[in-house]
């Protein structure tokens, strides 16, 4: 379905002689999936008073609940509980049985959910599934299964709530239900599953959504959603390059509609520009992700701890902590605390994170969160002098990883095996370990993880010494200042250059040393001793 083709026909239509009452649903579920949420609203209120003049008490309450639908994805909860309350009142006074009941029940469903009443929210959303099935109507069904899968998770009911996704996901896939309904499920079925950390599963409905949204021209509402999501799963697989490029269409598309996800979108690329070492770009994205109301913890605590302000990274990790996140995010903040906290050499409060970590994977049971769970168990082994007693959990969580394809993360526990080696006196496992490690961090350009890795091994074996490449000094001292995260211009005023000066020395040092980014020219910088603090002399 072409659904801007669709809005523009209807819409030339509707110009030329009033469309009819089916149509004007059609023209509003159309002007939605389009990017026009407040047109939607308007012309779903004209089908509404429409059908009442009419005397369609069925079809004004169907109305009034799109109307509902739509101001509670615009978050104008109060404009939507009344549209809701109203969708409920006419079914009532005319005592009708029928399955325009089972979508006006939908919103206090979802208001139990917002409130914490889940043990509610779980029953509200099986009575509509009821009401769903009785009528034989797949849109309807889906819904309250979704809704109900995520009330059955956040109650522990973990397999439960996996199993009704499950379900809801088939009939998504296999076009059963409407445009509309397809995106919203599709959205809170792949949330759901980052926050719960079920890659696999996540990776997989991603990418039907993406499949969904390519055969559908002119769908706008889940574009931000879609690459937000593919972002997330380039970045596990180790495709940074295209995960970035994913992350920011997905930040300009999300922030430009207002969407929800906005705050999620720059978070991630903080993340990714955390990880390879641009240190002021991660800063201004986390600063972005905060304004759209998402906590830009533990990334930007552990961008501090990168920079060598320990002190810093550990009182906002702390202070974060106390904050009432929940899932993901949590599991997140504790994983990031635990390497904080140790890196701060307070092991008694890594322990306590780690042990809150491993309480929240088995809960969840899923994949990942055991690895982290495991690599925080290990990574406190380590912090304690039980390197012995450390390996195992270290090496159960680089199998889960690997097993995962997320090469990062086994790269990293991989660092801590390598560290555990050593302390068991066997410097040769430690090399091997560590060498691996290297090669991947090298490879994604990941260059605070090489330089913390190249301190490590230096510490072990002495100092490498610095490789120029044949560059000149001016260009060592440009490629230095790549190397901590400095624009041109910024290197331009700390040089007293010109920026167009500036662009030449860079355009020099990618041909000597046969680069093609700066991330790249970040990683040569560190791993060949040429920054401060990573074996320079």
């Amino acid at each position: 379905m072409n659904w801007q083709a669709e809005y523009e026909s209807l819409a030339n239509r509707d110009r030329r002689s009033p469309l009819k009452l089916d149509e004007l649903e059609r023209f509003g579920i159309a002007a939605y999936l389009t990017g026009r949420p407040a047109l939607s609203i308007d012309i779903c209120t004209r089908a509404h008073n429409v059908a009442l003049e009419r005397g369609e008490t069925r079809l004004a309450a169907r109305a009034a609940f799109w109307i509902a639908f739509a101001l509670i994805d615009a978050r104008e909860l109060a404009r939507a509980a009344g549209w809701a309350a109203r969708s409920r009142r006419l079914l009532d006074d005319e005592g009708l049985d029928c399955v325009e009941r089972g979508y006006a029940m939908l919103p206090s469903a979802l208001e139990r959910a917002g409130q914490g009443d889940l043990a509610g929210a779980e029953a509200a959303f099986a009575a509509v599934e009821a009401i769903g099935l009785r009528f034989g109507d797949r849109d309807l069904t889906s819904l309250a299964r979704q809704g109900r899968g995520r009330a059955l998770i956040a109650l522990g009911r973990t397999a439960e709530g996996v199993a009704l996704f499950d379900e809801v996901m088939v009939a998504v896939t296999a076009g059963e239900v409407t445009s509309v309904v397809a995106g919203v499920v599709y959205c809170s079925v792949i949330g759901a599953c980052f926050d719960m950390l079920d890659i696999r599963r996540a990776q997989e409905w991603t990418a039907a959504l993406n499949d969904w949204c390519e055969a559908q021209p002119g769908l706008v509402p889940y574009k931000g959603e879609c690459l937000a999501h593919r972002a997330e799963i380039l970045q596990v697989r180790g495709r940074w390059a295209e995960a970035l490029d994913e992350a920011r269409h997905a930040y300009e598309a999300l922030a430009a509609a207002k969407g929800p996800g906005a705050g999620t979108a720059a978070y991630g690329l903080g993340e990714l520009h955390r990880l390879r070492g641009d240190l002021s770009a991660a800063e201004g994205a986390y600063s972005r992700a905060s304004e759209h109301g998402r906590t830009p913890y533990p990334g930007l605590a552990l961008l501090r701890l990168a920079t060598g302000q320990g002190e810093a990274a550990r009182a906002a990790i702390e202070r974060a902590l106390a904050e009432p996140l929940k899932g993901r995010q949590r599991a997140a903040l504790l994983a990031g605390a635990v390497e904080i906290l140790v890196a701060s050499r307070d092991v008694a409060g890594a322990a306590r994170a780690a042990a809150e970590l491993q309480a929240i994977a088995a809960r969840f049971e899923t994949p990942w969160l055991r690895a982290m769970a495991a690599s925080a168990q290990g990574a406190v082994c380590l912090a304690e002098a039980r390197p012995h007693d450390a390996l195992t959990p270290l090496r159960d969580a680089a199998a889960i990883w690997r097993d995962l394809d997320a090469p990062y993360e086994v790269a990293k526990v991989t660092v801590l095996i390598g560290q555990a080696c050593r302390a068991l006196g066997d410097a040769d496992g430690a090399r091997l370990e560590w060498d691996a490690a290297a090669r991947v961090f090298r490879q994604f350009g990941a260059a605070p993880a090489l330089a913390e890795l190249e301190s490590l091994m230096n510490a072990a074996t002495g100092p490498v010494r610095p490789e120029t490449g044949g560059l000149s000094p001016r260009e060592l001292e440009v490629l230095r200042l790549i190397a901590k995260g400095h624009t041109n211009r910024m290197i331009a005023a700390d040089l007293a250059i010109s920026e167009k000066t500036v662009a030449r020395h860079i355009s020099n040092i990618f041909t000597k040393l046969d680069l093609t980014s700066r991330a790249a020219a970040t990683a040569y910088a560190y791993t060949h001793g040429l920054v401060s603090g990573s074996g320079a002399a």
